[in-house]
Formats: C-alpha cells, structure tokens, sequence
C-alpha cells in the first residue's frame, strides 16, 4: 500500500514545492519592480513644489522680497515664466535616455545573470534617484546638475523591464499568462502609488526626502535581489514551463529543447549534473533584427509608442494638471493622483482575464483604447466639477488607459517572446520585450515633452493630442485584430463540424 501511495504524495510535494517556488518568483520580482516605479514618480509630485504662486505662501520675518513677488518661493532654476518647458526638459532627459538604453538593456540583458544585472540596476537606481532630493540639502540650482542626474537614472532604469519579464517568463507558460501577468502588471500602479505617497510626506517641507527615500528603498531591494533571485527553476531542481503544446507532448519529447531539461526534487546526482549540463547548453540569443521578424513585434511596439505617450503624460503631468485647475495643494493633488494608477491596477487585470479568456490580446488592447478616447475627453471637460466626480472618472480613464499598456508590455511579450516560430529558442524574450518596452518608451518621452510645449496654450489643447495619440495606438491593431476574427471564426467553423460529425455518429 505504502509503494502505490508514494507516486501520488511525492507529485503533491512536486506540485507544492513548484508552487511556491513561482509564487516566490511573482512576489519578489513584483517587489523589485514596485521599487523602480517608486523611485520614478516624486518628481511628479515634486513638480508643483518647484513652481508654485508665493503669494498664498507666508514670507518668513527676516525674508528681504517684496510683497509682490510670486516667485520668491521657487526652487530656481525653476522660478522662471519658463518653468514648464524646463520641467519638460528634465522630465525628457530621463525618458529620452531610458528609451535609448532600453534597445541596448535587452541585449545586455539576454547575455549577463539576470540576478547580477537587477543588483546593479537597483543599486545605480537608487543612487542617482538620492542624487536628485541631495541637491536640494547641497542648495544647487543649476539646471544642469539635475538634467545629467536624470539622464544617469533614465540609463540604469533599463535594467529593471526586460530582466524581470524574462525570469517570469523563464518560471511561468503560456497557460493563463495574461491574468496572472495582468495581476503581476500592478507593481507599476503600486509603484507609483507608494512614489507619491512617499514624495507627499515631505513635499511640502523638504522635497528632497521624496527623492532620498525611495532611492534608498529601491538600493536596499537591489541587495535582497542580490542574495535571493532565481532566474530559472532548473536552479533549484523545478519543472520548467510549458510555453507551447501540452504536458502529454512534452513527455513523448523529452528531448524537445521547448521543453527544457526535466528536473525534479528526486533526481539523482547523475541527472542533477545532466540537467545543469542541459540547462548551460541553452540556444544561442537571438538577434535585434531576427526578434524584429517574429509575427506582431512591430505592430505592438508602434502601439505600444501611443499607449506610453498617453500614459506617461498622466504620469509625470497629472498632478500638476490637478494642482492648476482644481487648486489643490502640491500634496492633495499627488494624493489625488494615485486614483489613476488605483484604476491602472484594475484595467491591467480586466485586460489579462478577458484576453485569456477570448484569446485575444489585439482586440482586448483596441477595444479599451476606443473606450479610452471618449472618457479622456468627458475627464477634461467634467471631471473637475466635483470631487466624487473626479474620483471616478479618475479611476475609469486609469483603467481603460493603462489596461493596455500594461497587457502589452507583460502577456503580449512574453507570447511573443517565446513564439512557436522560435522553436522552443526562449532566449528571445529578454529582447523582444526590450524592442516592445524601448519603442513604447519612445512615446513615453514624447508625451510629457510634448504636454510641456502644449500646455501654455491650455490644458484642452493636451487633451486633444492624447486623444489623438490613443486613436492611432488602436489603429495600429487593425490587421492583428482582424487575424484573430479570423482565428476565431475558423476555430467556430471546425467546433459545427466536429459537432455535425458526432450528431451523425
């Protein structure tokens, strides 16, 4: 009795053990993650602190400006008419420099131990992000210094995406990979939810903190990187996952290189010593143009570019936006804030449920873009009417907004970078999702740069280009939409003719 129960109770143990082992996986890197959008957003909470109007603000007794002055205040160089165009250019230095290295991350990324890259990346991170809070301790008001600190901190960001998407994809298949990466996706809304928090607390007094804090945070998360990441689950004597086919399949092919080398909590020390052998021998990476050619690369990326521009804008812009016209304070309107990516949060899970569902990742992105437009307009134009008001349509325009985005840059690249064309060669996906993250990361630049032209001609006018940006990132979808109407209706074609064929059996 004893020997026919062991198979099932040592496969419960197998299950158990391999559970919590990707489970692990999900939570630290979701945390790793958390902190690189953390350390990301204070300088948009930081931003109407920089410039704001000194006349509501009570002059200290020794203070030698005149009464009339508005700008007495300000933190130069950003007590200038130009503060805008100068908070869109350090805004642009960093989303410029990290859409740049993001091409060049992938790669690198691909190449060196993902535990090691994600140390260094956080460390570096949170550098360069206590840099910038320093030099309001140091008093330095030199455009400059800030310009070139975020350029130095857009630059090390870029090891943060690719690296973690590539360990989820080592550790999870192709099986619910969109709800379980849309519930993963939220460490980006958490990010920025905790980055505002933090950046509100000091804000008001001594904004540097809200720059020093998370630097300091994201640094300490780098060093518990360093002693407990696993990239794959072969490290620890795991079943790797099955991207493509079924479980049946794999066993009829154990020598299939999709599947991986099979590894268990039994292995002996002969097989241990093969599987690290098989796991060493891993295909060669594929190339920047070879990742180009996969079927869908393109067409996501330039969506991508139009989804980041929207999201991006809200992200660095909107607390301000809420600052100017409601006039709020510089820490009511970051808390105020937080509902978007509150709504981020939600809109990426509802996008990986229905997309697994209907197996749809195209159609699922178009349709919440189309919904999209229409909201952002009713948000400008009513949304400040009230505060119940402005919460829900904060929460909805969150949701319909960063719903694709966030699908794209985690389900869509991994589908993608473990495609059936690749044969099983799972070394793509780290640069597949650096050419998807680096071309939306394009947009990303874009948008706040732009919101910072356009808006001295009226927040309407930043509106319509978003608007307009959200339309052409559904545009793009187009064919892939139409090719899963296809596959849909010859999936409904062949399901009538197997039914046919059993009614007349």
């Amino acid at each position: 009795m004893r020997s026919s129960l062991a198979p099932g109770i040592w496969f419960l143990r197998a299950f158990s053990r391999d559970s919590k082992y990707r489970a692990f996986i999900l939570l630290i890197t979701f945390l790793i993650y958390t902190c690189y959008h953390m350390s990301r957003k204070p300088i948009s909470v930081v931003k109407s602190r920089l410039h704001h109007n000194c006349s509501e603000v009570i002059q200290p007794l020794n203070s030698t400006h005149s009464l009339n002055d508005t700008t007495w205040c300000n933190w130069a160089p950003f007590d200038k008419s130009n503060y805008k165009e100068l908070l869109g250019a350090v805004d642009n230095a960093f989303l410029v420099a990290y859409a740049i290295g993001m091409f060049i991350s992938g790669i690198f990324g691909e190449r060196l131990p993902l535990r090691y890259y994600l140390t260094a990346g956080m460390l570096l991170s949170g550098l360069f992000t206590s840099l910038f809070g320093l030099g309001y301790f140091w008093n330095i008001h030199v455009l400059w210094y800030f310009v070139l600190v975020q350029i130095f901190n857009g630059l090390v960001q870029t090891t943060g995406w690719p690296a973690v998407v590539s360990c989820v994809g080592n550790w999870f298949g192709k099986g619910k990979r969109g709800l379980i990466m849309g519930i993963w996706n939220s460490h980006t809304s958490v990010g920025n939810i905790l980055g505002s928090l933090l950046a509100g607390v000091w804000v008001d007094q001594q904004w540097g903190l809200s720059f020093v804090v998370p630097g300091v945070i994201t640094a300490i998360m780098g060093i518990i990187t360093f002693f407990f990441l696993i990239e794959y689950p072969e490290d620890v004597d795991c079943s790797p996952p099955q991207h493509h086919g079924n479980p049946e399949e794999s066993q009829d092919h154990p020598e299939d290189p999709a599947n991986g080398p099979s590894c268990n909590k039994e292995s002996s020390l002969e097989s241990a010593v093969t599987c690290s052998k098989e796991a060493s021998a891993q295909p060669s990476a594929i190339s920047f143009f070879g990742a180009l050619r996969i079927p869908g690369v393109v067409e996501f990326s330039l969506c991508l570019l139009f989804a980041k521009l929207v999201s991006y804008t809200f992200l660095y812009w909107l607390p301000l936006y809420i600052s100017n016209v409601v006039h709020f304070s510089a820490k009511e309107a970051g808390d105020l804030s937080t509902l978007f990516d509150v709504g981020g949060i939600i809109g990426g899970i509802l996008a990986g449920l229905v997309s697994d569902y209907i197996n749809g990742r195209a159609t699922t992105c178009c349709v919440m873009l189309i919904l999209a437009a229409p909201m952002m307009f009713l948000y400008n134009h009513v949304g400040q009417r009230g505060i119940g008001i402005s919460i829900v349509m904060l929460l909805i325009c969150g949701a319909l907004v960063n719903g694709p985005y966030a699908l794209i840059t985690t389900a869509v690249s991994a589908d993608l970078g473990t495609h059936k064309s690749l044969k099983g060669n799972a070394k793509a996906l780290s640069t597949v999702t650096a050419i998807i993250d680096g071309t939306g990361s394009i947009g990303a630049a874009l948008g706040p740069l732009l919101a910072g032209l356009i808006s001295p001609t009226g927040w309407n006018n930043v509106f319509y280009m978003l608007i307009a940006a959200d339309v052409l990132a559904c545009l793009l979808l187009c064919r892939l939409v139409y090719k899963e109407i296809l596959a849909w209706k010859s999936s409904l074609g062949k399901d009538k003719g197997s039914n046919v064929a059993l009614t007349h059996a």
